[in-house]
């Protein structure tokens, strides 16, 4: 045989073969690390032995995680040498090394030193037991929970010192908000917002989900530092971040339906026509009936819908939190909605151990439609014309198609269903964009720069089609279309550098910097009339353009300098001093800087030698500040300079080829127009006992605002009918009370939180003139009176004592003794400031189920009903409510419904409308349950949580008209609490679900 020769190994195949070789190695290794890693459970508890639902559990140093189940158990594949960090809010956190693979026992210990919780401030952050100033925070855990468009709702009835209204119940209408009183006259009194570090005067476009945390700087001690924004308090608001662990999915679903809360009832066509013939005004034909329910044709059973999805994560470099919903509500009128589209993006990284760089962006799309309202049926209030439209009448003229019936026997009335359509394509179309971008370097643990840029821009479109057939209005105006668009675009520019240092128990923390902002805005408005048809509702259809088509714009900007200082020693004594200065290019160029300075101090009692045997004293602390703020948002962009009108002439005309535009002056300008300043002084205490389980906070402030920016009427004989300036001085005193209590722990639980505010307005002097009247009613009378010694927005007029039984007229009060009624009888007969307000709530928890119950009240403020003016006032054919049915009628009567007579002598401005505004309502019922199982857990669901939620469900009061919450003129400061036909509150039942995946 012959020998075989072995073949050469190939270069190929050595290099294969070594390949091979340590591709083995490589996998044996990892198979070795795979099968070194443990899978370690446990079970995390309450120190009652209960188990935390929701509890993370984290791998140090890594992002592997989880959440707790429904039991408080977890499992997690960790290395055999690993640590667990144990989180969970309002416990202490704790770290857990892991011995193999026995199960792990974790009791968290509750959190009893809340005070070292960071609370946001401005332009930084400390620990809730270091703030010297008035802060509240407001609880946003249950937010998911509350059916609320508004994000500024989130603030009603939780706060003392900041007393929230919704002034209608129109789909998407903005809220309210007064911090410890009205500061300004014809200035803002809305609180500035900040977002993520971005100062706006709105908050409509945020998603109440996105919200993180809620701060409200009360006092000028905390707010000077924004300045000449702050004179009406801030809102600091951040919204959410990623957190370290696993990546969390989660997913909100809300919808329900609305309801009036009160409906009222008019007359039928009998009683109706009763009531003709009493006042003789019109001839009703016989044969008429009752043909229509104009409150069936009117209201319906609105819808909400909430749609919200987020994702979020974070490791030790990079944060993230993206998340995008859908809102959309019809309202109970039939044609009004408000729909909003949100989407939020938030990172941060760590790009190097010595810089971090952030970015918030934020867009949002949201559009409604106007509902007129207020006023009586012939002034195209949809409300009142429910009650003042006959019964008879129906809806479309039946002798001429396509037109809504109008014929009221020579009565001036709109039915509601035309009022409607005169709104329906009435669209409002918001897009705002809001973007920040920051950088932060770190010198050394101790030095730090941030520097941010942000941008808010807001596009506004406004769209209005009136058809040129259907009603009787746009029939005599041939129809008409406009087309309104505005582009607002701010820019702010902040550079803050941050010391702190610590010398022993000496403490120190220095902050300066600067902050730049520029506005500018620019608007197009367009009017169109004379359309042959309804069919196409562009601009471009129209036959005739108005001549007030233009467009206009302007511009301010705001360049501040800001600085603060603290200093504590072993955070026992605390001091805060706070410096900005502020120029505007809106006030004139001698007066445009102002400077707000503040400073507070506290003192933390329990801390001393002589407390340390009283043991169930947590915490005591007094403190103290004074501060100046600014105001400048009534001034126009322009508000010192003389602006000048320009009216166009013909120049096409025969003779007037030369014709050039006309200038004339538009407003008197004002060399010395400055700031409206508001100083004011907080008194505080803070109490804790028993182990965080009372929590009581107090505070008593006196805000006085001097240079009063206002627009101040001019005499007949002037060239101009008013002028801006700076007049008089205004006054704010109050106390108010916060207390937050754990009644009971452990499986049953059950917390309370209530906070009660006392304010007092007052005008202190007036420059110019000492009256100044507003807001006139039916009968051309003024309502409102604003003068020296009294409060803002107090009702003027006669008083009424009832109704004379042999004449069936009001008798008014001839206060002079002069024999007559005359305007010099005239005195305050209310005032629609509260005594105060005050809010409750209670969660109450037992194992997986939830209950919420949300109290809000307002005490002591008086309502101007003008609506029962339209509904009882008896002196025209316009319909009335029921309640006319006990009206005078004959000699000796005795009632407190006046005669029908056609004339407005029993409807003088009196105390015969004003009524008390009081109320006690129960704002918001919420249950819920945490699902528990074993399928959640294999379907990765950390959390399932279906609840109910029902909103105005049960409101106590003796006002007579929808809704006590209530005022026609919004947020004014000089004209409060009137009600004239206002959109009323619903009542909504709303079921929805919480899922983290």
């Amino acid at each position: 045989m012959k020998k075989s020769k072995e073949k050469p190994i190939s270069k190929n195949d050595a290099n294969f073969r070594r390949s091979f070789f340590f591709i083995l190695i490589g996998l044996f290794v990892s198979l070795s690390a795979l099968a070194q890693k443990i899978t370690v459970t446990g079970q995390v508890k309450d120190p009652s032995n209960e188990g935390i639902i929701g509890a993370s559990v984290v791998e140090k140093g890594t992002t592997n995680g989880t959440m707790t189940d429904m039991d408080g158990k977890f499992s997690l594949t960790v290395s055999p040498k690993a640590t667990l960090t144990i989180t969970y809010i309002g416990y202490k956190s704790q770290e857990i090394a892991v011995k193999g693979s026995i199960p792990l026992n974790i009791v968290l210990q509750e959190n009893a030193e809340l005070l070292e919780e960071v609370v946001v401030i401005g332009y930084g952050s400390v620990k809730r037991k270091d703030v010297t100033t008035s802060v509240a925070s407001v609880s946003t855990k249950d937010l998911d929970e509350r059916p609320i468009i508004s994000a500024a709702a989130a603030i009603q009835g939780k706060a003392a010192g900041v007393n929230v209204i919704q002034p209608n119940g129109e789909p998407g209408a903005g809220m309210v908000v007064r911090i410890r009183g009205n500061s300004s006259i014809n200035a803002s009194n809305d609180p500035l917002y900040v977002v993520d570090g971005v100062p706006m005067t709105e908050i409509n476009f945020l998603s109440p989900n996105d919200i993180e945390s809620m701060q409200i700087l009360k006092d000028a001690s905390s707010a000077a530092i924004y300045g000449s924004r702050a004179s009406n308090g801030v809102v600091l608001i951040t919204t959410k971040a990623g957190v370290k662990g696993e990546a969390k999915i989660n997913f909100s679903a809300q919808a329900g339906i609305t309801e009036v809360a009160k409906q009222m009832k008019s007359l039928n066509v009998a009683q109706y026509k009763d009531l003709m013939d009493e006042l003789g005004s019109i001839n009703l034909p016989d044969g008429l009936k009752d043909e229509t329910n104009w409150f069936d044709e009117t209201y319906r059973t609105g819808v909400t819908q909430n749609y919200q999805l987020s994702v979020s994560s974070a490791n030790d470099k990079l944060k993230y939190f993206i998340s995008g919903g859908y809102t959309k509500e019809d309202g109970i009128i039939k044609v009004a909605f408000y729909e909003r589209y949100n989407l939020r993006a938030n990172l941060e990284n760590q790009i190097r151990s010595w810089l971090k760089i952030g970015t918030n962006l934020a867009y949002s799309d949201y559009s409604s439609n106007g509902i007129i309202s207020g006023q009586g049926a012939n002034r195209a209030g949809v409300i009142l014309s429910v009650i003042n439209t006959p019964t008879y009448a129906k809806i479309w003229d039946e002798n001429n198609l396509g037109q809504y019936y109008n014929n009221f026997y020579g009565a001036n009335v709109t039915h509601p269903l035309e009022n409607m359509s005169r709104t329906e394509d009435n669209k409002t179309n918001n897009n705002r964009l809001l973007g920040s971008a920051n950088a932060e370097i770190t010198f050394s643990p101790k030095l730090k720069f941030k520097s941010s840029v942000s941008i808010d821009r807001v596009y506004y479109h406004n769209t209005s089609f009136l058809d040129p057939i259907k009603t009787e209005y746009g029939r005599s105006q041939y129809g008409s279309a406009s087309d309104n668009r505005s582009l607002s675009t701010i820019m702010v520019y902040d550079n803050i550098l941050t010391y702190d240092t610590s010398i022993k128990k000496h403490n120190f923390n220095v902050m300066a910097g600067a902050s730049g902002t520029t506005s500018k805005w620019s608007q197009t408005y367009q009017t169109v009339s004379h359309f042959i048809n309804g069919d196409i509702k562009t601009l471009n259809a129209g036959n005739k353009v108005e001549q007030g088509n233009g467009t206009t714009a302007s511009d301010w900007a705001i360049m501040s300098y800001v600085g603060r200082l603290s200093y504590n020693f072993d955070s026992k004594y605390l001091l805060t001093a706070n410096f900005r200065a502020d120029g505007s290019s809106k006030l004139a160029p001698g007066n445009r800087w102002g400077y707000f300075p503040s400073v507070s101090a506290a003192w933390r009692i329990s801390s001393e030698e002589f407390m340390k045997d009283l043991k169930w004293i947590d915490d005591l602390k007094i403190r103290g500040g004074w501060g100046q703020t600014g105001n400048q948002s009534g001034v126009g962009d322009y508000g010192y300079l003389q602006l000048r009108n320009i009216t166009r002439q013909n120049w096409w005309e025969t003779g007037k080829a030369n014709a050039l535009p006309i200038t004339s002056p538009a407003n008197m300008s004002n060399s010395e127009l400055t700031w409206e300043t508001t100083t004011q002084t907080n008194i505080g205490i803070d109490f804790t006992v028993l182990n965080n389980r009372l929590t009581f906070t107090a505070d008593a402030y006196y805000k006085h605002t001097t240079d009063l920016l206002m627009d101040v009427p001019l005499g007949p004989t002037a060239s101009f009918s008013d002028i801006y300036r700076n007049e008089g001085e205004m006054e704010n005193k109050g106390i108010e009370f916060g207390i937050n209590s754990k009644n009971l722990v452990g499986k049953f639980k059950w917390d309370t939180d209530f906070n009660i505010s006392f304010n007092k307005n007052k005008v202190k002097k007036f420059d110019t003139r000492q009256s100044y009247f507003y807001a006139q009613s039916t009968t051309g009378e003024y309502i409102t009176k604003l003068t020296t010694g009294k409060p803002l927005g107090m009702f003027w007029g006669y008083i009424s004592d009832g109704v004379n039984p042999e004449t069936g007229d009001i008798m008014y009060r001839d206060l002079d003794k002069s024999g007559s009624i005359t305007p010099n009888d005239k005195t305050y007969i209310g005032d629609p400031n509260p005594d105060f307000t005050f809010g409750l709530t209670n969660n109450i928890s037992y194992k997986g189920f939830n209950l919420n119950v949300f109290f809000q009240g307002s005490v002591g403020n008086d309502i101007y009903n003008l609506s029962r003016m339209e509904t009882e006032g008896m002196y025209d054919a316009k319909n009335q409510s029921t309640a006319v049915l006990g009206r005078w009628k004959i000699p000796g009567q005795i009632t407190d419904m006046p005669r029908a007579v056609a004339s407005k002598e029993n409807l003088k401005t009196s105390s015969r409308f004003v009524e008390d505004g009081s109320f006690l309502r129960l704002k918001s019922l919420t249950l819920s349950y945490n699902v528990t199982g074993k399928l959640l857990k294999k379907l990765n669901i950390g959390r399932l949580q279906p609840y109910f939620t029902a909103q105005n469900l049960l409101t106590f009061t003796n006002y007579k008209g929808f809704d006590p919450e209530v005022n026609q003129w919004g947020g004014s400061a000089l004209v409060q609490g009137l009600d004239w036909g206002t959109y009323p509150q619903t009542k909504s039942y709303v079921f929805g679900v919480n899922v983290e995946f």
